[in-house]
């Protein structure tokens, strides 16, 4: 079969890690969700540009990669353009292999791979973002809600590559949806696009 990639964008919590995993195993693609690039770079401490040359599978399997100071540290180093440049390379690669791939993140559809088969930008209110997040690792719900916001003016008000969804992207707002009731409107969504 040949290379067939889904982009899915979007703001922190809003449900495009979930949508992507369900969606890649539903059509058999290979899943990879980007943030782990930054998050795992920024984990790794040290020069960031040296941290994002330098990674490796292994660095994608931590265990801290899902908390919200590594969160926050791939936040700061996505701002950096060396980082970026040398990440974006292997997720292109990755985006283009044989069989199909999903891949997640803040800019697939509008930099990485602005020539996707299909663009989603999966999105949900700042306060129902915030309650998701506050679920996952508790502590003070407010200043949860502070951090996305915070989270969410810096990856959209970023120089290089922006948070914005692509022109062509098809908008899905999970603030009142199921997981379930997600999930579903992206497969339909691939699945009008996608001939085997």
């Amino acid at each position: 079969m040949a290379a067939f990639t889904v982009a899915i964008d979007g703001p922190a919590a809003a449900g495009k890690g979930t949508i992507g995993r369900v969606v890649a195993a539903r059509f058999g693609f290979q899943h990879l969700d980007t943030g782990l690039l930054y998050r795992a770079v920024g984990a790794k401490g040290g020069d960031p540009v040296s941290s994002a040359r330098s990674l490796t599978a292994e660095d994608l399997s931590r265990s801290d990669l899902r908390s919200m100071e590594a969160g926050q540290a791939a936040s700061r180093v996505a701002l950096i353009p060396e980082v970026r440049a040398a990440l974006v390379e292997f997720q292109r690669r990755f985006a283009r292999a044989e069989g199909g791939a999903v891949l997640d993140g803040r800019d697939i559809g509008t930099v990485i791979c602005p020539e996707a088969e299909v663009k989603l930008y999966v999105t949900a209110s700042p306060e129902v973002r915030a309650h998701r997040r506050w679920l996952e690792v508790g502590g003070s719900e407010a200043q949860v809600l502070a951090e996305v916001r915070e989270r969410d003016a810096r990856d959209m008000g970023r120089a290089d590559a922006p948070l914005r969804a692509a022109a062509d992207a098809v908008v899905i707002d999970t603030s009142a949806m199921t997981i379930d009731a997600a999930v579903e409107r992206a497969c339909s969504v691939i699945a009008a696009r996608f001939r085997i």
